[in-house]
């Protein structure tokens, strides 16, 4: 519960001889104002706050030299490993460089990515890590209390607070931010902010914070954060970054998907694929959406053979690559960029 109090200007000192005495007092940054005790105790409870959210807030480094932040998610598959979640713009590579609350900075890799989401799940081999508190955002109200903690221009561990002011139909937003759900709050946020946590007035996180429209910040509900980590781990995965464009075949014109980039100890890298291939097909056929290569990997099995058509340097090769069956092998979503 929230205790609000009406803050009243101090009292006049009376014209008497203590009339210096108060000024003195005054002078030396001392004050006779009965609601400076009252509010102490929530002050320091914010204080307490804001430490519990900044040490699970990180900064995370792009191999770009750029800058955002995230936040340690509870992992409760894997104790060899701790899971931070950032925004997919943040994370736009698979390797990164994550920076804790104590300074410590550790290699990170990509496990999950949803670019139309906005979110990215950075795996680090490090256990014993403060993990942050997830509160559910279904139940966040117009009007609660909200703070914001990230690394806006570079500043570690920036602190800042407001209330959420709506949760925002698919209408009422301009694109590129309509269609999707958001947490609208009226948090002061820079560069830097980036998939950082936004958090309740008890500090548990509620959402990551993605963008700015119209001066107020924008999050996404950690609700679906926590579909999203559902969806993009446990599932196999080519380990490739692709841009799809348009091939044309003797007997068709059939959709490509460039490889820009194959994440090392992948079932990519294990099948020998490299940079500037062209993917054509899986299992027999040609691919026709972006979704198609997608929708083969989600129903594989691990141990099954996938053979996988592609060109190289104007050549039609083949290559066979086996789903792995480990908890933490094959887990991250192919994605177009």
């Amino acid at each position: 519960m929230v205790v609000t109090h009406r803050l009243v200007p101090p009292l006049r000192a009376k014209h008497s001889a203590s009339t210096g005495e108060a000024s003195r007092h005054q002078h030396l940054g001392q004050t006779n104002n009965p609601n400076d005790g009252m509010l102490r105790p929530y002050s320091d409870e914010l204080a307490n706050i804001a430490e519990t959210v900044r040490c699970a807030t990180v900064q995370v480094l792009t191999t770009e030299g750029g800058a955002g932040s995230g936040i340690i998610w509870p992992n409760r598959d894997n104790q060899e490993s701790s899971i931070i979640i950032t925004n997919a713009h943040v994370a736009s590579r698979w390797q990164a460089k994550v920076e804790l609350a104590d300074g410590q900075i550790l290699p990170a890799t990509r496990i999950g990515y949803d670019q139309e989401r906005d979110l990215a799940a950075l795996q680090v081999l490090a256990t014993h890590l403060p993990t942050a508190t997830i509160g559910d955002s279904d139940a966040v109200k117009v009007g609660e209390l909200v703070v914001a903690v990230g690394n806006p221009h570079g500043v570690k561990g920036a602190f800042t607070m407001g209330i959420i002011h709506s949760l925002p139909s698919a209408q009422t937003l301009p694109s590129p931010f309509a269609e999707k759900d958001w947490l609208m709050a009226d948090l002061t946020l820079a560069p830097g902010n980036s998939g950082g946590p936004m958090a309740d007035i008890q500090g548990r996180v509620i959402g990551i914070n993605t963008a700015i429209t119209g001066g107020f910040a924008l999050a996404v509900p950690g609700n679906q954060v926590e579909r999203f980590l559902q969806q993009a781990t446990g599932k196999p995965y080519l380990g490739v970054t692709l841009r799809p464009l348009r091939v044309v075949l003797p007997t068709e014109l059939v959709l490509g998907l460039a490889v820009l980039e194959v994440a090392s100890g992948s079932l990519a890298a294990q099948a020998n694929l490299r940079r500037g291939d062209v993917l054509l097909g899986i299992c027999g056929q040609h691919f026709h959406t972006t979704e198609d290569l997608l929708a083969v990997l989600r129903h594989a099995q691990p141990g099954e053979d996938l053979p996988l058509e592609y060109l190289r340097d104007g050549s039609l090769k083949t290559a066979v690559v086996v789903v792995g069956g480990s908890v933490y092998q094959d887990k991250v979503i192919p994605v177009w960029k």
